[in-house]
């Protein structure tokens, strides 16, 4: 059996990644004004170079249920069934677009990802490797959902100018977080983004400090694969990550950069480390 394994752009893949695991992908839209973009064909550059002259910042606009069934009749055309992994529905109404459509088929299976950017990766591969060995499409969806609730999924963020502006945060914590230089930590947790742990400082001492906080508060990591995801960062932040992922042990470390739709939302110089906390499961 064929089994195509699928998510939206906001898995956060770069093409040779999705081509490796064999994945694909629904973009979402982009709105830099009045034009409008499919997430790939546009830059987190870009969008920064937007925003620094034009003093507005981006919209997203989610796919609709129409635009799903369309996607899941062409994947249909070339394989015989379709594991498809959400943007997390408490972020976007787009996972909610993505099961009406899968009403419309027999072999299509949507999962709430309940996360973002390389934790839907996370599960895209774990679906693949499912895949590749034999299991059914409705076993491969059952299974990811037992580890969706053990994806470690957080970020620090250097300034909540993009989560706030776009509603993801509250004016209070904006407020404060720009006074005092707060380097907040963002952690998905049931779906939602909140703020977990506040740093001050230098981005490359704050997330060599947060990667230190992550894997000593979730420590039971599956030390198979982990991402290193960002919107823009130093070499610094990314040596730094880097480092702490190694020392503790990842065999494979996957250094990704955000795409436009999450972009978006995180601003600059936004970093997270992303992984399966369920070492021993596995």
């Amino acid at each position: 059996m064929k089994i195509m394994i699928s998510a939206e752009s906001t898995i956060d893949l770069p093409k040779e990644l999705l081509a490796e695991f064999k994945i694909s992908t629904i973009p979402f839209m982009v709105i830099l004004g009045e034009n409008e973009y499919k997430d790939g064909e546009i830059t987190p550059k870009d969008i920064f170079e937007f925003v620094d002259k034009n003093k507005i910042l981006p919209k997203t606009a989610a796919i609709n249920e129409e635009q799903y069934k369309d996607y899941f009749q062409e994947l249909l055309k070339e394989s015989d069934a379709v594991v498809h992994i959400c943007l997390s529905s408490e972020i976007s109404s787009a996972c909610a677009h993505a099961k009406e459509a899968e009403k419309l088929f027999k072999n299509v299976y949507v999962v709430d990802s309940k996360s973002l950017s390389t934790g839907i990766a996370l599960l895209a591969i774990y679906a693949r490797k499912l895949a590749d060995q034999g299991v059914e499409p409705k076993e491969i969806a059952k299974k990811l959902e037992e580890r969706v609730p053990f994806i470690q999924a957080s970020f620090v963020v250097k300034k909540l100018d993009y989560l706030y502006k776009g509603g993801r945060c509250s004016a209070v914590s904006y407020f404060g977080a720009n006074i005092f230089q707060i380097r907040p930590q963002i952690l998905l947790k049931d779906g939602k983004m909140g703020v977990h742990k506040k740093y001050r400082g230098n981005m490359g001492k704050v997330i060599e400090t947060y990667c230190k906080d992550a894997l000593e508060e979730f420590n039971n990591p599956d030390l198979s694969v982990a991402f290193l995801t960002y919107t823009t960062a130093t070499q610094e932040m990314i040596s730094a990550a880097k480092t702490a992922l190694q020392e503790k042990g990842f065999k494979t470390i996957y250094e990704t950069q955000a795409g436009a739709t999450i972009t978006s939302h995180c601003g600059e110089e936004t970093l997270g480390i992303l992984y399966f906390n369920d070492g021993e499961k596995e």
